[in-house]
């Protein structure tokens, strides 16, 4: 099986890892890099021994096959609709677009075109969160029936080099880290059916103390402390809480309830975890064993289930359909914090599927 040949539009924060999985993992091939900022690009190039090129160049590039788009949230559509028009795949880091309207159309032209399109986050495929998905499809908990999800912190602008976009429209608590935990819920859970959310601003400005922009002042946009009540098509119920204006919290990034028990799942923006699970017949809280592949950080591994998937003509995992989903989900919720009424959730998606419990770390061929 041929290596897929990618091209990254973006050298920004996150860009390094995936730049060190992509060059690590089999199946993958970074032939190139590009950003807006001539600078970055030519920085990655020198670190990653590839070479730089501007946008335009990369997306004209014959032998690239799928553009990894790692640009700011506010240009995701614009550049997925790019690489679509070129031929090429595309694999976006969340969310796909800022509004479901604009996610929607990109699907709808890469269908068209005959390309796929990915999304991360991928985290679900690490092996904590596939180890919660073995607990819930071998019944250890019984059936679910609810669950509770807190992302609680106070922002970026402490540590992120350049924080101005998180309080950007299309950016904020729920669509930065919303994605990890709705797309651990889908995973484990099925698709959304109906949401309420209540929303709120608590800081009209926030203070960035972060190099090199410290001391700089950024208005907030969009909601920065969230709530949304969700109710699951196969009958459970929720809430998840994201919030970037809280000072401390010691409530667990997720559990989800079954009718034999309950599960502690470890946080959904990383790739390993302790598991938990306490059942009816337990008087404490018992270990599971995380013994699944891709225990460390392994962002890009939604890629390298495409490449197979590309390659055989199978579905890929963290598939565009599952990223418009999620972002259905969040943008329903704002929604429905401004108008206070119920929000049901037009689009649909498939439970992805699991990966194999004896898959060997450096492939996804299933």
């Amino acid at each position: 099986m041929d290596p897929l040949r990618i091209g990254i539009i973006g050298c920004g924060n996150i860009s390094g890892i995936y730049l060190e999985n992509l060059q690590r993992f089999p199946k993958t091939t970074v032939l190139a890099v590009a950003d807006i900022d001539p600078a970055k690009a030519q920085a990655a190039a020198e670190k990653y021994g590839v070479p730089a090129l501007t946008p335009d160049e990369l997306l004209a590039h014959e032998e690239v096959e799928l553009v990894l788009n790692l640009t700011i949230p506010a240009v995701h559509a614009n550049i997925n609709d790019q690489a679509i028009a070129a031929g090429k795949h595309v694999y976006v880091e969340k969310p796909l677009a800022t509004t479901r309207d604009a996610g929607a159309q990109t699907l709808a032209k890469a269908s068209a075109a005959g390309v796929r399109v990915g999304s991360a986050p991928d985290t679900f495929l690490g092996a904590a969160l596939q180890t919660c998905r073995e607990v819930i499809d071998q019944g250890l908990i019984g059936e679910p029936i609810g669950c509770n999800g807190f992302m609680l912190g106070h922002g970026p602008e402490a540590w992120h080099p350049s924080p101005e976009f998180f309080y950007k429209p299309g950016a904020g608590p729920m669509f930065d880290m919303g994605p990890y935990y709705l797309t651990a819920l889908v995973s484990l859970l099925g698709p959304i059916k109906s949401v309420r959310g209540a929303t709120k601003i608590s800081f009209a400005e926030r203070l960035i103390t972060s190099e090199p922009l410290n001391g700089t002042k950024v208005k907030v946009e969009t909601p920065t402390h969230l709530i949304g009540l969700l109710e699951f098509e196969a009958g459970a119920i929720g809430q998840l809480t994201t919030s970037f204006d809280t000072w401390a919290s010691n409530l667990r990034n997720i559990e989800v309830y079954g009718t034999e028990g309950s599960m502690v799942v470890p946080d959904p923006n990383n790739f390993n975890g302790a598991v938990q699970i306490r059942t009816a017949k337990d008087s404490e809280w018992q270990d599971v064993p995380v013994t699944r592949p891709f225990a460390q950080n392994s962002r890009g591994l939604g890629i390298l289930d495409m490449v197979y998937a590309i390659r055989t003509n199978r579905p890929h995992r963290a598939s565009g359909d599952l990223a418009l989903h999620v972002l259905d989900v969040m943008q329903s919720i704002i929604e429905s914090g401004e108008s206070k009424q119920l929000a049901e959730i037009a689009s649909n998606t498939e439970r992805p599927q699991a990966l194999a419990a004896e898959l060997p770390a450096d492939d996804l061929n299933e």
